[in-house]
């Protein structure tokens, strides 16, 4: 039997940073240690956090092989997860109803396409939306897309039963677990409208938008009035 060993208090580490820029005040560095303490707490609650979500007790079995379309030809949702015990499906705002994809959504996902041959190394991972492949496929192509997988979900059932029971085109992102042949839900995203704090937008924790990170360390932040673009000047 193992066991953790203790951690040494978050103040106390921040103590040994010897980190020190060019002219920085001490005010400065008084500041910037205390967050540095309040940055070890955030990151030892994270891990925190996703341990208490590996501990979750198995989801609801599945309740259909669901049908969809890829690039390639019809797929089963079972084949969506190849050889892998674990599947990510992100549900893309890229409705029939929709001119154009939904600009954060596409910002997220372009993001996520450098990533996915390294995700794909553990995971299965899937980009499911309600208009036709033909329709998503040359988006893809436009935006220069080589990695992400894309499914359209031509009859809705999985969009009705993961995403919104009234087909809305909103974003979802569900993550399914193969084990002993029987496919079970494991975890979503679960914050919406109701969830958010008073002066921000819904957003999950963790996070899945890198944007956010990077933005999220800037003396800008995010800011309240800025959202990607599709296109820009």
């Amino acid at each position: 039997m193992t066991t953790k060993s203790p951690l040494v208090p978050a103040v106390e580490l921040a103590r040994t940073n010897r980190t020190r820029f060019p002219n920085e005040s001490e005010a400065y560095r008084q500041a910037r240690n205390a967050l540095l303490t309040e940055e070890i707490e955030l990151r030892r609650h994270i891990e925190r956090v996703a341990e208490q979500r590996r501990r979750l007790p198995p989801g609801g079995e599945v309740p259909m092989d669901y049908a969809f379309v890829g690039e390639d030809g019809p797929v089963s949702f079972s084949g969506l997860f190849g050889d892998k015990q674990t599947l990510v499906v992100y549900s893309y705002m890229y409705g029939p109803q929709r001119e154009r994809p939904c600009p954060m959504c596409t910002s997220l996902i372009s993001a996520w396409n450098g990533e996915a041959p390294d995700i794909e190394q553990r995971v299965a991972f899937a980009v499911v939306a309600r208009s036709p492949i033909e329709r998503l496929s040359a988006f893809k192509h436009e935006r220069g897309w080589r990695h992400i997988k894309l499914y359209s979900d031509p009859d809705g059932a999985y969009t009705r039963d993961y995403v919104s029971a009234e087909d809305a085109d909103i974003p979802a992102y569900n993550v399914f677990s193969r084990r002993d042949g029987t496919i079970r839900h494991f975890w979503s995203g679960e914050m919406f409208m109701a969830t958010a704090d008073p002066g921000q937008d819904p957003r999950g924790a963790p996070d899945l938008m890198p944007l956010w990170t990077i933005l999220d360390t800037t003396p800008e932040g995010r800011g309240t009035d800025w959202y990607p673009q599709l296109e820009y000047p």
